[in-house]
């Protein structure tokens, strides 16, 4: 009886006074965030991907001092447990930091588990509490492309890292961005499927894509093999990952309650408000974008228009995301 008394009260105090000898807490504030996401993606996941609860959900949470590890199945030895935290389901661990307080990206960065490493909202180009959710579930998409059978061997097959182990590649890899052929076919491009993605008739919707599909064939011959394939990793990695981004804000806008923990911080906004905002900045960036000037961040927004295109091209596109991966364009094939 004594021992339930004892549990029950750990579970209503404050987690950080529940493990005050060690010093170290996590932040209310931070834990209501990935309270949220973690919600988010159990109840509404599956809906945006198949067996989107499979993926590892294993977060580094980087604060200027300390990094915290939670649900993390290995954490390595120089992290030091804090305790249980009922809210996150999840023991919690630290350290000392080590990674930027502003990084944003997923790596197997602990225990050779995919992970995301994530600094606080306010560290992360100032999003909102709302908005650094939806990054953190674009991030969590990171993970379940990692998780595919092959995922690994599959990249390393591409032969694009130039013999760089460290994956820093995928960051640095010499496109020609500067180009003055590429960059200009690049823009026209991204133009045209802003076009597209404004249309509203059948008809008008088929001569637009066909037109896309040709300007993108003109990319492509222009590009040398190898450059060609860094696109198209892009295009398949990060392009989708933001396109992901807007279908589970727009699908949390319609179909989920956030907590009243969540709603009452003091920079809530409404996922409808975050997604809306999210297909403004596609069809934006899509208009307004120069290849130079973004370089390989232009290839998000035009993956996510690919992407939201299929929606409509193609309905059943990703029944084969993962089976013929890398490749966004081998979708629109299987359209015809």
């Amino acid at each position: 009886m004594k021992i339930r008394i004892v549990l029950s009260l750990l579970m209503l105090m404050p987690f950080g006074a529940a493990f005050a000898q060690n010093n170290m807490s996590l932040p209310q504030v931070d834990r209501t965030r990935l309270a949220e996401a973690f919600r988010i993606g159990q109840t509404l996941g599956n809906r945006v991907w198949k067996d989107w609860h499979r993926a590892p959900f294993s977060v580094l949470l980087v604060t200027p001092e300390n990094e915290f590890l939670i649900r993390h199945p290995k954490p390595s030895k120089d992290f030091t447990l804090i305790g249980y935290d009922p809210l996150l389901q999840s023991d919690i661990y630290f350290r000392k930091r080590t990674f930027s307080p502003n990084l944003l990206a997923t790596f197997p960065a602990v225990g050779g588990i995919s992970t995301i490493v994530i600094g606080q909202a306010e560290n992360t180009s100032k999003k909102t509490s709302t908005a650094w959710v939806i990054t953190m579930l674009h991030e969590h998409f990171h993970q379940l492309q990692n998780s595919q059978p092959n995922y690994y061997a599959d990249v390393n097959a591409l032969n694009l890292s130039g013999g760089d182990e460290s994956g820093m590649w995928m960051l640095n890899y010499a496109f020609p961005y500067s180009a003055p052929e590429v960059k200009k076919q690049f823009n026209d491009l991204s133009r045209l499927l802003a076009e597209v993605l404004h249309t509203k008739t059948k008809k008008e919707f088929s001569a637009k894509v066909a037109a896309y599909l040709e300007a993108r064939r003109k990319l492509e011959a222009m590009l040398k093999p190898d450059d060609y394939k860094y696109f198209s990793f892009q295009v398949w990695q990060e392009g989708v990952a933001r396109y992901t981004e807007y279908r589970i804000a727009e699908l949390a806008a319609r179909k989920y309650k956030p907590s009243k923990q969540f709603r009452g911080l003091k920079d809530y906004q409404s996922f409808k408000a975050v997604a809306d905002e999210t297909m403004k900045n596609i069809l934006k960036e899509l208009t307004t974008l120069q290849l130079e000037n973004y370089q390989r961040v232009a290839f998000y927004p035009l993956g996510a228009g690919e992407a939201l295109l299929l929606d409509r091209a193609n309905l059943k596109w990703k029944e084969r995301y993962f089976t013929d991966k890398f490749y966004v364009d081998k979708y629109f094939n299987a359209a015809r």
